[in-house]
């Protein structure tokens, strides 16, 4: 079997750098018309059109849209589940592609996932809870649940604020006064407004805020387990949790559960997406739904209208309150 060929191998045939290929293949400025137009002929004489990046280099398009991640976890997979279906009938083809599994962080994914993609495989981009919007793409973005709210470039997300409102009122509703908070990454606005409904609602019941009731979640089971513990070792501990996310929410019934408590008779516990795991769960989890397969499908909407020359728009979606079975009024 012949060996797949490299843009070095463009490059050493053409007689010209990687970078300049590069630089052909992305339509980018600094490439005089005859390099141009010799790179382009030693793409097609070397096989190298089989590719999308050289079908992206003859036709300035490749007709895939980009799902970029920082994970394959339970939202990020709801909203892909989303996209795909908007897209069923279109010309496009999807690419999903998680950005932090390399690198082992969060921070800069997006950064890192657009260069390697951008203008090259994808046509545009829906990036799935940015730590930042790129401000020199090569493509069209559209961000859900945006590092800066709905002030950057075109977005989809949901009234967190709301939603935190609503998970805090329900436990309020219940007879729970204190009422603790697992919040979620501290970088991204949702957390701030889903933190700020659950003040509001604290406020509005005239329930005193206690900052010793909220604590980092980070928006994965793993990084919610101290927090978890940390909520329980207090001298008062909280009779109710609000969880910024439905996999801290899961991961803070476990560690009760594992200290001897019950869920909800000794603790409930709110979260926040409604996956399919919060319904899975034993209890089943009460929590906040955002249509995450709507959502999928508003920013497909978004991003096809700009790839047709329409400016950017923000969509803001609406949370529902799904009761369960882990809350119930306090002992």
């Amino acid at each position: 079997m012949n060996r797949r060929i490299t843009i070095h191998d463009v490059a050493h045939a053409a007689g010209v750098s990687v970078a300049t290929v590069s630089k052909a293949i992305n339509g980018r400025d600094g490439v005089s018309a005859t390099t141009l137009e010799h790179v382009q002929e030693v793409v097609a004489r070397l096989g190298y059109e089989s590719s999308l990046v050289a079908t992206s280099m003859r036709r300035r398009r490749t007709d895939v849209i980009g799902v970029l991640v920082a994970e394959f976890e339970p939202f990020a997979v709801q909203l892909l589940q989303g996209v795909s279906a908007a897209l069923q009938g279109t010309r496009f083809d999807v690419l999903a592609y998680a950005g932090s599994v390399s690198a082992g962080e969060h921070l800069g994914w997006e950064r890192r996932s657009l260069s390697r993609l951008g203008g090259t495989l994808i046509d545009g981009a829906i990036l799935v809870t940015p730590t930042t919007m790129p401000t020199d793409a090569t493509v069209p973005l559209v961000a859900i649940d945006p590092h800066e709210g709905p002030d950057g470039p075109a977005s989809v997300s949901v009234h967190n604020a709301e939603g935190g409102f609503a998970a805090t009122a329900h436990l309020i509703s219940l007879g729970h006064r204190r009422i603790a908070h697992l919040r979620g990454r501290t970088d991204l606005e949702s957390a701030h407004q889903r933190e700020d409904g659950y003040r509001r609602a604290l406020e509005s019941a005239g329930i005193p805020f206690d900052a010793a009731l909220v604590v980092d979640g980070g928006y994965r089971a793993a990084s919610s387990t101290a927090g978890a513990h940390a909520l329980l070792d207090l001298t008062a501990p909280p009779t109710a949790v609000f969880a910024a996310n439905d996999l801290s929410g899961i991961e803070m019934i476990r560690v009760a559960v594992e200290r001897g408590l019950r869920v909800p008779e000794d603790l409930s516990v709110v979260g926040f997406d409604d996956v399919p795991e919060a319904a899975a769960h034993i209890p089943q989890l009460t929590t906040v739904r955002q249509p995450l397969t709507e959502m999928g499908a508003e920013a497909v909407r978004l991003l096809l209208a700009m790839l047709d020359g329409a400016p950017h728009e923000h969509v803001r979606m609406p949370a529902e309150l799904i009761v369960r079975a882990s809350t119930a009024p306090p002992r």
